[in-house]
């Protein structure tokens, strides 16, 4: 009596694309991350326009942006079944873990922000262009908004570039520090109007971001960080250029 092969039998299929978005998904936000980038570093002149409009109207535009990509992230990673906590990892779950993300976010910015980056910048002789200048806070409420404008950056940037960007990039080049190194590479570029030396900079602390992302399979850390430092270097500014 002969026996017929079941159609279910065989090994597992494997699913055909591995990544958290399409790739289509992934084109755009690079496209709206970069394009923007380039047209404010030709097209737009920040002083000018701070000085004719104010820096409120500003920070609240970068607000609205950069929380539009991470609306726009977390519905493409919907397609896939992944949440945006699923990029985030970690968890505050006991008082005592968001200490200790605290405290390691605290010491990244001192050693790699305060030491290493300031020790690039003297190598590359950089000093901050007009318009960076030109976008530190001056009043009492655009010092307000600037916390807001940190607090997204430090939440939203940690979340495009360490977590999907760096995540879609490891998985599609079957190495996590391809992904460290383009994801920084695009998160130097997403800073045009900084001009090219702190372009190289901010690529370089990007990687910095990205190996603290991967040592902890967490993004906490670096959003603390990157919120604490984004605020005090915009605050400080404001008494230093008096």
């Amino acid at each position: 009596m002969s026996s017929t092969a079941s159609p279910s039998a065989g090994p597992p299929i494997e699913p055909s694309d591995p990544s958290i978005a399409p790739a289509w998904h992934t084109a755009i936000v690079l496209l709206v991350m970069l394009g923007l980038s380039f047209f404010g570093a030709h097209h737009v002149d920040l002083a000018s326009t701070s000085r004719t409009h104010g820096r409120a109207s500003k920070y609240l535009i970068v607000i609205a942006f950069e929380w539009s990509v991470v609306a726009f992230i977390w519905w493409g990673l919907r397609r896939r079944g992944i949440g945006i906590s699923d990029l985030i990892g970690g968890s505050w779950a006991r008082p005592i873990y968001l200490l200790r993300d605290l405290g390691i976010g605290i010491a990244f910015i001192l050693i790699f922000g305060g030491v290493v980056l300031q020790g690039l910048t003297h190598l590359l002789k950089a000093t901050p262009p007009q318009t960076m200048r030109a976008m530190m806070p001056q009043t009492r409420a655009e010092m307000i908004l600037w916390v807001l404008v940190s607090l997204t950056a430090g939440f939203c940037e940690e979340v495009i570039f360490r977590g999907y960007l760096q995540r879609q990039f490891s998985t599609l080049s079957h190495s996590f520090v391809a992904g460290i190194v383009l994801q920084a590479i695009v998160f130097g570029l997403s800073h045009g109007y900084q001009g090219w030396r702190f372009m190289s900079i901010i690529s370089f602390y990007g990687v910095c971001f990205g190996l603290l992302a991967h040592w902890r399979h967490s993004l906490r850390p670096g959003m603390l960080g990157h919120a604490l430092q984004d605020t005090a270097g915009g605050l400080l500014a404001r008494f230093l250029m008096r």
